[in-house]
């Protein structure tokens, strides 16, 4: 393998630990979880679809969105290993026949609709899909609840050593008054 593919399948394994793209194709209806930096702040926006191509290999690979904004169409092309995707969600499974859903610019309305894919496969991703996204918010909920305690008590621990320590100088501060002879 030469050096060019060998740090590209570096770069690839090291995106990929960081999150898992879910299995997806042509005609799918997506959520793609995109970082976007406005000035000096970066938010997560969400851009959701039909993926109406695929293309490219290994490092390379980019898939096309398409998306109706305000009775305009708009695609954008992701890069599926780009730092900028935060995740993929898949909305709906789509039925369609071809790779390359490029017909779907030139059509309107009723007619630029794609059947959704009802098969024991598409079931079967989409049950998988869930529970695995399921579980992934119950952790992350787990995890918010656990630093939220975690800061209660911090909190608490703390407040409790300001009132010790207020009591123990009212306490010093009464002792010296009271040893301190009256004139």
């Amino acid at each position: 393998m030469d050096i060019i593919r060998q740090l590209e399948a570096e770069q690839a394994a090291k995106i990929e630990a960081k999150r898992k793209l879910p299995e997806f194709q042509p005609g799918d209806t997506v959520r793609v979880q995109v970082r976007v930096t406005e000035g000096t702040r970066t938010r997560v926006q969400g851009y959701e679809g039909v993926v109406i191509a695929r293309s490219g290999a290994g490092f390379q690979e980019n898939f096309t969105v398409r998306k109706i904004s305000y009775g305009e169409g708009v695609e954008r092309v992701f890069p599926v290993f780009s730092p900028m995707v935060e995740g993929v969600e898949i909305v709906r499974r789509g039925k369609v026949r071809r790779a390359k859903l490029y017909y779907l610019r030139d059509r309107r309305g009723k007619s630029a609709r794609i059947s959704e894919n009802t098969g024991v496969r598409a079931r079967k991703l989409n049950d998988e899909e869930r529970d695995a996204l399921n579980a992934e918010k119950a952790r992350i909920e787990a995890e918010k609840v656990a630093a939220a305690q975690a800061l209660a008590a911090e909190t608490a621990a703390k407040e409790a050593a300001e009132k010790k320590a207020a009591d123990e100088a009212e306490a010093a501060a009464k002792a010296a008054a009271e040893a301190t002879p009256a004139e």
